[in-house]
Parts: C-alpha cells; structure tokens; sequence
C-alpha cells in the first residue's frame, strides 16, 4: 500500500470518526442487535433501538460533565413520559389531556436553552415510541408492555453510556469539527465578498448584497455553535491544550468576519471611478486569497497540521498597496482623491485581516489578544429557567404559539385515529410530532420530504425483505439504516425518512411480518403530515410577514448598541474587550435573524406578505448599514484631534438616536409622527458640521477622515431605512396586514 493511499485512508478514516454521532449509534444498534440476537430476545430489539435513538437526538454537545447530567435528567424525563403511557394507555379522555399538556410543555422547555429543547422534544418521541410499542405488543398494556418500557429505557441507557464515554474520551473532537465548519462557511463569505469588487458598470449591488445577508446568517449561526461548544468545555475556568488554541481560532474567526463584513465606500461608486484601472481587481484578488486561506485553515484544523500563510496572498498585498500608490499619483480630483481614500483604508484593513489569519499559525492562536472571556447566555439558576419561559408564556411568542399549535395537532390526530380505526394508527401522531415545525416554510418542506422520503423507504424495504429474507442479514440493513438517518437527519432529511422507514420495516420483521406495515405506514404518515400541514395554517398562526417588523426593530436597536461601543473606541483606543465582541455579536445575531425571518416570510403563502419587496429592500439596506458599522469597528483608534472627535461622537450619538427612534416606529407598527422643528433642525446641524470636519486638503488626520466618511455613509442608510420604514408601515389594509 503506497503512501497515497495511506493519506487517503487516513483522511476518510478522520471523516467518518469527525461524524461522532454516527459512530456512537453504529456502535449502540450494532451491540443492542448482537445482544438480542444472540440471546434469543427479538422481541427487544424493537424497544431497544426505539429507546436508543431518542437517547440520541436528545443529545446536545457537552463536556462530558455536562453530557452525564443531561443523560441522567433525559432518562428521568424517559422514564415519566414512559410510566404516564404505561398508565394512561386505554384511558381516551386522560390520554388526551395529559398528551396535549405534555406536547406544551415540554415544548416550553425550549425557551430555557438549546439542552431542554433537545431533552423535551426527545421525551415527546419516547412517549409516542412507547405507545407504537404496546400498540404492537399487547395492544392494552399489561406486563408485556412493562417489559416493553424497561426495553426502552435501557436502550436510551445504552445510548447514554456511550455517549457520556464519547465526551470523555474525545473532549475536544466537537470543538474541532465546528471549527473546521466555520471556517469553511467564513472563507465561503469571504469569497462571494471578493466578487463586489468587480469593476463593471451595471452590476446588481443590491442582489449580491442580498445574497450576502444570506451568507452572513450562515456564518453567525456557525460563530454561536462554536462559541457554545468552547464555553461548555472551559465554563468559568482557563482552558489549557487544544481547547484553549480553539479558543484563540475562534476569536481570530470573529474578528476576520468583521474586517470581511466591512464596506468603506459604494460599490457603484468605486466601479465608476476606477473603470480603467486594476485596483479594484486586485482588492478582488487580496480577498480571494483571504477566502482560500480561511478554507485551508479548515482543513488544517481537520487534519490538526501546523497552518502556514500561503506566498500568494502576501504577493497580492504588495501589489494592491503598489496599485494604491500608483493611483494616488494620478488621482487629480478631490472625488477621485476621496475614493482612494477609502480603497487606501479598505488595503490596510485588508492587511489587518491577513494578520489575523497569520495568528493562527501561532501554537496559541492569540495574536497578541490578552481579553479573550466569552459570554455565557445558559441559564443561572432554576429561577432564571422559569423567568425565560415565563417570558414567552405570551399569544405574541413564536414558541408559544408552536406549543399550543402542536398539543392542538396530536390531539386531532388522536381523535382521528379514534374516530378512523386505522392499523398501526399511532404512526399519525409520531408522523405529525416529526412534521409540525414553528414556521410554516419548514413544515411544509418538511411534509413533502417526509411522505415522499417514507414512499421510498416502504418500497426499499419491500424490495430487502424480499431480496433477503435471512434474519442476520435483515438485521444488519436495520443498524445500517439506522446510522444512515443520524448521519443525513440534518443536512437530506427526505433520505433521513427512507432510512428510518427501512429501519422500522426491517425491525418489525424480526418478531411479526414487517410487509404487513407498508400500507399502513404509508397511510398514516399521509394522514399525520395533513393533519400537521393544516395545523400550522389554521391553528394559531404565527406569520413571519406580521412579526417581522418587531425583528427588524431588535437590529436597529442592536446597530445602535454596537455604534456606541464602537464610539468608545475611538475615545479610549482599540481594545477587544468583552463588552465590544458582545455589542458586535448582538448586532451581528439580529442581522441573521432579520436575514432568516425574511426568507422564512418568502415560503409563507402569498396573501400574508402583500409588501414583501419592501421588507426585502429594508434587509438590503440594514445589512449595508451593518457593513459600514463593521469598517468603523475594524479600523478603530483613539482620536488625536479632540475637537474634530467631539463632532464626530457628536454626530454618531444623533445617528444612534434616529436608530433607536426607527426601532420604537417599527416596534409599534406605527408610522412615527413628523419630528418637531428642534430635533429636525438639531439633526441637520449635526450632519452639517459632519460633512465639514475635516478639510478636502487636510490628509494629516486619516483617522477623522474614515470615521467622517463611513459614518457619513451610516447616515444615508438610516436615511433610507426611514423612507422603506414609512412605506413598510403606511396607511391601508395591506399595512394593517401585516401589523396583523
């Protein structure tokens, strides 16, 4: 075997242990089956497995610690949920209420933190696999379904084991994988940036910048899932080893997605003026390297090689700076002078990202950082989990409205398998639970995916029952199938279903005739994806085209928190303290759930959204705000001129205000009474003396020029913020609408 194929064996062997959860339930299935094989006890294998994988999908990433604790709180809710059904099967009315309380609440739990969420949707699966189990056995309780009960219990024990060992053995593995995944998805950012820089006239700005909102949503959701997988393995304590270099890669990772996020100047602008030149291309070229960089350092976290700066992009550099000077020699107008001003901070910021991406070819990835504290947003104590769900016991929660929508939908399909007698009807309530999703655009995905993925699932199984009607060889399809559905229930959910459809035919066909379940399995998941389909139109709807004026107004208040952390930099100097990388956070969070709520209000039906475009346009021009807010942070510094910085705190805390002003307009749904002579007349003043700050000939105070023009840029965006604000919320029935 030559050295190649070694590599390559190596790789493949790295990527399948880097899918952790996979590997745990291959373990898990493949001894539950070779025990219940081997001890003559078919009959368990379908509690185990169905015990087992809830286990699984209750699981959060954790230290080990904090795994066990999960595992031992899981297991004590398993064994509620277990006991209530074991009691209540047969009792109809008591049944009813006590699982439509249960869908609630444990539904609520999700208020609390990521962790409750998982263990409360797992229990109501345990609950439903309880039911399908005395279904299948006794029909009516009794000892068998005892048994079936501990047979459950024991496989989510199981599990559970393997889990908590997982976590201890491999602590830093998760933290890895995140890594390598943000990276990848940050270079992905970094790249589609590059291509802003096309100078070429005509060019739709406002659709890249769209499509870039859309990145930057990914990006952020990777920077939480990363920052929570460090948090949860250093808590308050210093971290040491490898987790401590993931920490320092984060950070680097943070402040490379805001010098990437950065915009110093209009695009169309920088086209116009630069049309005959190469400057913009090699911009262009610096960020396509830094892009490439971002993913090869993913693979060297993957692969845990030392990571070494590529020559290409320190060439590049020089070039750009060379293009820059070369402009500044033939740059004859004061507006071609202002432009390169702007392409002159857009190099060097450039250069302070290529910086950062050097730290972290350093053992501990600090760059120089001496505050690296993380916030922690998980609960402080049993009183502060029962205020967060507190505060979202209200008709205007999303997650409210979810809760009661599901506990409606479980009792309807309850009522209808009572009322239709169909075999196996218990399937419809697991199939609604798996389909009924908080927004409407997911769950109407999620119910073609899940009868389609069923559909196709029912005829393999056909066909392998058929083709191999061997016991050792079924069982073994079962476990593959089983690792098949952890492996894509996230990313090709339609394949996760077909899975898991193979799993319960072939399961089932250890101990009774599994073709027998095709029809009814079939038929069911029909009935419980309807049912889950008109209950998120019908029951208590919760439409993104009503509610998302109240989002947008969480980032224009969160603009306006980093604005003024951003102030104080330039007041003291720049310091990466805690109280800034969480003021950026926070803006940057509610800029991807503005990005979100926009796409998940364009898969809600037609007649909710009269006014989609403008709430669009609104997104377009938020997530520019955000850029140039981004410019200002990435090159702060501490003012020399205190008169100059006087006028431009000055002008950045009026521009904080009319962001907190828009936010209380949109918050109320209203459109905002005119503004009184005084605070208009204040407002032009303090961007009159803005605009004359710092002298067209005066090229001694660059910082005061930057600050000038990126703020200058922020006042154009909120200008035009007020106008789609205005419009968005304006007079007539389509408005009413959407203040719902």
């Amino acid at each position: 075997m030559n050295s190649q194929t070694l590599d390559t064996l190596r790789e493949w062997l790295r990527a399948f242990a880097g899918r952790a959860q996979p590997l745990r339930v291959l373990l898990t299935l493949g001894s539950l089956m070779a025990l219940g094989v081997g001890s003559g006890h078919h009959d368990a294998i379908i509690p185990l497995f169905l015990g087992a994988i809830a286990s699984a999908l209750a699981e959060t990433d954790d230290s080990w610690r904090g795994r066990l604790r999960s595992q031992l709180l899981t297991l004590v809710c398993f064994a509620g949920a277990a006991v209530a059904v074991e009691l209540l099967f047969g009792h109809t009315v008591a049944f009813i209420v006590a699982m439509a309380l249960a869908a609630f609440w444990l539904t609520m739990l999700g208020a609390v933190e990521a962790r409750y969420k998982a263990i409360g949707y797992a229990t109501l699966i345990l609950a439903m696999y309880t039911t399908l189990s005395l279904d299948h056995h006794t029909g009516q309780g009794g000892v068998g379904g005892w048994r079936q009960a501990f047979y459950l219990l024991a496989g989510a024990t199981w599990y559970g084991m393997f889990s908590v060992l997982w976590c201890a053995i491999f602590p830093a593995q998760p933290v890895q994988d995140r890594l390598v995944r943000l990276f990848w998805v940050l270079g992905d950012f970094v790249r589609f940036k590059a291509s802003l820089f096309e100078p070429l006239r005509g060019i739709d700005i406002e659709r890249k910048r769209l499509s870039l909102a859309q990145l930057n949503a990914e990006v952020v959701a990777e920077l939480n899932a990363a920052k929570e997988s460090i948090f949860r393995r250093i808590g308050a304590r210093a971290p040491t080893g490898r987790i401590s270099r993931y920490r320092g890669l984060y950070l680097i990772a943070q402040d490379v997605h805001e010098r990437a996020s950065s915009s110093h100047d209009d695009y169309n602008a920088l086209a116009d003026a630069f049309f005959h030149s190469d400057l913009l291309y090699r911009c262009q070229r610096v960020l396509s390297l830094q892009g490439q960089a971002c993913q090869r350092l993913s693979m060297s976290i993957e692969r845990r090689e030392p990571f070494v700066i590529d020559s290409a992009s320190v060439q590049a550099m020089a070039d750009l700076r060379g293009a820059v000077e070369h402009e500044r020699e033939s740059a004859l107008t004061p507006e071609r002078q202002a432009l390169l001003a702007s392409v002159d901070a857009l190099a060097r910021n450039l250069a302070q990202l290529d910086g950062q991406l050097a730290g972290a070819s350093q053992p501990s990835a600090q760059a120089g950082r001496t505050e690296m504290g993380l916030f922690d947003r998980s609960p402080r104590s049993w009183r502060d989990m029962v205020e967060r769900v507190r505060r979202q016991l209200s008709p205007r929660s999303a997650l409210f409205r979810h809760a009661l929508r599901l506990a409606v939908a479980l009792t309807a399909g309850y009522v209808l398998m009572l009322l239709i007698h169909p075999a196996q009807g218990y399937w419809i309530l697991l199939t609604t639970l798996f389909v009924c999703q908080q927004t409407y655009g997911e769950t109407i995905s999620r119910m073609g995916q899940r009868i389609t993925g069923t559909a196709i699932g029912v005829v393999l199984g056909w066909a392998l029952l058929e083709l191999f009607p061997q016991p050792l060889l079924q069982s073994l399809l079962a476990v593959a199938a089983g690792v098949v559905f952890f492996t894509f229930r996230q990313s090709r959910y339609m394949l996760a279903t077909a899975a898991m459809t193979l799993l319960v035919l072939l399961c089932f066909n250890q101990v009774g005739n599994g073709a027998g379940l095709i029809v009814p399995r079939l038929v069911d998941t029909a009935i419980g994806s309807a049912i889950a389909g008109l209950a998120v139109l019908l029951v208590f709807p919760h439409w993104q085209a009503g509610r998302i004026n109240e989002t947008a107004a969480t980032a224009m208040r969160t603009h306006a928190g980093y604005l003024r952390q951003i102030v104080e930099q330039y007041r003291s100097g720049a310091r990466d303290n805690l109280d800034y990388r969480l003021a950026r956070r926070n803006d940057h969070n509610a800029d991807a759930a503005l990005s979100t709520a926009v796409a998940h209000m364009f898969r809600e039906p037609g007649f909710v959204r009269p006014r989609g475009g403008v709430v669009l346009r609104f997104l377009i021009r938020s997530h520019t705000l955000l850029s140039y807010l981004s410019a200002l942070g990435a090159h702060r510094a501490a003012l020399p001129n205190a008169q100059r910085a006087a006028v431009l705190r000055e002008a950045a805390e009026s521009a904080a205000k009319a962001l907190e002003a828009l936010a209380a307009e949109l918050q109320s749904g209203e459109p905002a009474a005119p503004r009184d002579m005084a605070s208009a007349a204040e407002e032009v003043a303090v961007r009159a003396a803005l605009a004359d700050v710092v002298g067209p000939d005066d090229e001694s105070d660059q910082a005061a020029r930057l600050f000038r023009t990126e703020l200058t840029l922020v006042w154009l965006q909120i200008d035009a913020l007020r106008l789609h604000a205005r419009e968005w919320l304006g007079k007539g029935e389509a408005a009413q609408g959407l203040r719902d």
